[in-house]
């Protein structure tokens, strides 16, 4: 379990770094959120599973770090800290993606309590699998033959809708409705450009997973 946590309070961090550590979990904190987020979105970016993000930080908000690195594709849990006990900050948070919300002070049984909770939430959701692809949906986290790859939100959601068809064909229209809730559009590549980029992806050493069905649209094959 590795934990991330970007808090400009050294205090905060401090607590944070010996409660988690205390229940042999692997904790790394940084101030500056701008060094954080080039952690998680360069090409040689850290994984983590779960990160607390504090909302009030200076040169970069809570909220607007959530956004970035949702819009890089990094769909790590996510479970703001902050001093304003309002309904209004809940909500935003959660409306941008957060799995949970914490107000500072707090004491660290409940820190540990929403952290367990988040992470039970993560792990309940189940694996789904097409040869040597593995989708864990609960840490959205995909690995072909051990290796792990990288997804866009997009990408991710693509590659669930033809691995759950379990060999059957999904055609364009129906892909257009499920990943990107649009109604069918003949003009539009948005398919097809999808597809050759999730091939580029999951194909890396690989034999090609994702069949083409001419007229018909794409599926996955089921292994015998």
């Amino acid at each position: 379990m590795k934990v991330l946590v970007v808090d400009d309070e050294e205090g905060i961090c401090s607590l944070i770094e010996r409660v988690l550590r205390g229940q042999g979990m692997q904790c790394a904190t940084e101030a500056d959120p701008q060094s954080a987020l080039r952690q998680l979105t360069e090409e040689r970016r850290e994984f983590f599973d779960l990160i607390l993000l504090d909302v009030v930080m200076p040169g970069l908000s809570g909220w607007e770090f959530m956004a970035r690195i949702r819009q890089a594709g990094n769909d790590t849990p996510v479970i703001f800290l902050t001093g304003r006990d309002t309904v209004e900050e809940r909500v935003k948070g959660l409306r941008l993606g957060a799995d949970d919300y914490i107000v500072k002070p707090f004491e660290p049984s409940e820190l540990l309590a929403r952290v367990e909770a988040v992470i039970r939430r993560r792990e309940s959701m189940p694996r789904i699998e097409a040869g040597d692809l593995c989708m864990d949906l609960g840490r959205r986290l995909v690995t072909r033959g051990g290796e792990r790859i990288d997804l866009s939100p997009g990408e991710f959601e693509l590659l669930r809708t033809l691995v759950q068809a379990r060999g059957a064909t999904v055609s364009r229209a129906e892909l257009l409705k499920k990943v990107w809730g649009m109604d069918f559009d003949p003009g539009t590549k948005v398919v097809e450009v999808q597809v050759a980029r999730l091939r580029k992806k999951i194909d890396r050493g690989g034999a090609p997973l994702i069949e083409t069905r001419v007229g018909e649209g794409y599926r996955i094959p089921v292994p015998d």
